[in-house]
């Protein structure tokens, strides 16, 4: 069994030390590297490639935001998973525009740590529950235009097929490309396929893009 290797970047070794210690108890996962820089970390990344990097939003020598940025410019396959210990909406908003596939607050348990970990490495997409409701009201209330009901934004993506947003509708939802052939009873690559076509004809250049850019136009 292939391990889930993963990249830890934040600024304290206290914490850091403590990632790594509840990441290589189980047996799922390894950490191949840390980094208490933003600079660093970039480059950790982009040479080791992991499967899942940690990116702390508070890094003293750069945003958080811009390492995210970095990162999945120089690293297309690896996840990641944006740690902050405040739910500052901006924070959450850039982090995903960034490309993050999560955003978790620092106050997280060990067990949904390591259950975002997994997930997130299978393609999922997770944003804490503390912040998801501040995250959407702050976006419907700085872009109220973009507010659509589901019927208006199927008029406004009138390519989309039908299947394709019901696809859609679990990529929002935080569904991996397996939970979603399951929950649709269809198999792993036709789901792929589905969330692949989705991101061409929404015109956006991940999984996360479309799941932001579908909350912002109203879909959930």
């Amino acid at each position: 069994m292939n391990r889930i290797r993963v990249i830890l970047i934040d600024d304290h070794k206290l914490l850091r030390n403590g990632l790594r210690g509840l990441l290589e108890k189980n047996n799922e996962i390894i950490v191949i590297g840390e980094s208490e820089t933003g600079k660093e970390g970039i480059s950790k990344v982009i040479n080791q490639k992991p499967d899942v990097a940690i990116v702390d939003i508070g890094l003293l020598d750069m945003s958080g935001v811009k390492v995210i940025e970095k990162i999945r410019q120089g690293a297309l396959n690896t996840k990641v998973i944006a740690l902050s210990s405040h739910d500052d909406p901006k924070d959450v908003i850039g982090a995903l525009n960034a490309g993050a596939n999560a955003y978790v607050l620092k106050d997280i348990s060990d067990d949904d740590l390591i259950f975002v970990i997994k997930n997130v490495a299978r393609d999922a997409i997770f944003i804490d529950a503390k912040v998801s409701e501040i995250f959407k009201n702050t976006i419907y209330k700085d872009s109220p235009q973009k507010k659509l009901s589901r019927a208006s934004f199927k008029e406004q993506h009138a390519n989309l097929t039908e299947r394709e947003y019901e696809v859609l509708k679990l990529v929002v939802d935080g569904k991996s490309n397996q939970q979603i052939a399951d929950i649709l009873s269809i198999s792993e690559h036709t789901s792929k396929a589905h969330v692949c076509s989705i991101i061409q004809k929404l015109v956006v250049d991940d999984r996360t893009q479309a799941a932001v850019k579908a909350i912002k136009e109203g879909i959930i």
